[in-house]
């Protein structure tokens, strides 16, 4: 009898990383969820058997559940679309919350071992100003601002109910997420690539939790090993400016420092017309109203739950930015017409 992980968004930035992190303890009974025609790019040469499906089709994610007899499965269900638009998406329902229930549901009739749920932050409602924000155990979509955030507690609540229910499930809420083996155009990679491309000249005020891709990855494994049923955990990293981050890139590749910084009002008033140009450009939006919102919010996560009772940890942000710079100089996504990027050779303690 052996234990056989089933990652959905399997090709995404924290999909890939889970892969790879589970593949960095050993496993190689690892299965895949891609969509038909998504790149399998981000799992080239990692010990993963590929299952192309759509969470919104059921009927497609059959194969990628059926297992050989005597086999136990482990899902992490991390499929999701990430929006800070905004227009209205019905996508973002349909992958965020029938998507969920659908690999929920499914987890139920095949009776899988342990499901984790990759909910977000987002889905917990925002505590007092400068408080900070810990686990809660019952989410209300109409506690929460914004698609994205009303999908994700949606879809946790569901979840939440099937684990008291009797369902082998934990839930984790990652913070904003960044780090290298983004493939897509995440937004935080979007923006050290704006940044190093010579493209992003001006920076706001505003900050945000951020948190090393690889740390959360890790998180999650912690969780399916240690997580209690029915129970949510943080996976955060530490508050920090948008500004920080960029003089962090700043000193580890000898770009310019960003200096002129745009007052709040001016980023939100603007915000419609910065989101039309990223529209035109066919990328994701860095600035718009709901990520002024966000990044002015002052937001304070906790993850003292998940130290406690998974042992996670998080690594130094400089470090993270130093291995985002370097792979992004590996695959190419910077323009080669800019000045060559000095590729950090210090090693920082993560």
């Amino acid at each position: 009898m052996g234990t056989v992980y089933l990652v959905t968004g399997a090709a995404g930035h924290l999909g890939n990383s889970i892969v790879r992190r589970l593949a960095e303890t050993g496993c190689t009974a690892i299965r895949a969820l891609l969509l038909p025609n998504e790149s399998d790019l981000p799992l080239c040469g990692l010990p993963v058997e590929i299952f192309r499906g759509d969470v919104r089709d059921r009927a497609s994610l059959l194969p990628f559940f059926s297992l050989p007899d005597g086999d136990e499965a482990v899902v992490f269900h991390c499929a999701g679309i990430v929006s800070i638009a905004s227009r209205y998406d019905r996508r973002v329902y349909e992958v965020n919350v029938l998507g969920t229930k659908n690999i929920v549901d499914l987890c139920e009739a095949y009776a899988v071992h342990r499901l984790v749920h990759v909910s977000s932050v987002h889905a917990i409602p925002d505590a007092p100003h400068g408080a900070v924000t810990r686990e809660i155990n019952y989410f209300d979509p109409t506690r929460v601002v914004g698609l994205y955030a009303k999908t994700k507690a949606e879809a946790t609540q569901y979840v939440l109910d099937r684990a008291r229910a009797g369902l082998n499930a934990c839930v984790v809420h990652p913070s904003g997420i960044v780090g290298p083996n983004d493939y897509g155009r995440g937004h935080m990679t979007q923006m050290i690539v704006d940044y190093l491309n010579g493209s992003l000249s001006a920076c706001i005020r505003g900050g945000y939790d951020f948190v090393d891709v690889r740390d959360v990855a890790n998180g999650i494994l912690l969780a399916a090993a240690h997580g209690e049923c029915g129970e949510c955990y943080i996976l955060s990293g530490d508050h920090y400016s948008a500004l920080t981050l960029l003089d962090c890139v700043s000193r580890l590749t000898g770009r310019k420092k960003i200096r002129t910084i745009l007052p709040m009002w001016f980023a939100k008033a603007t915000a419609p017309l910065a989101e039309l140009y990223y529209r035109m450009k066919r990328q994701p939006p860095l600035f718009t109203s709901y990520s002024m919102m966000v990044l002015s919010s002052g937001a304070r996560f906790s993850h003292e739950k998940a130290a406690r009772a998974l042992g996670y940890t998080v690594r130094a942000m400089e470090a993270t930015m130093r291995d985002t710079v370097d792979w992004l100089v590996r695959n190419n996504r910077i323009d080669p017409k800019r000045p060559r990027v000095r590729r950090s050779r210090k090693k920082v303690k993560a």
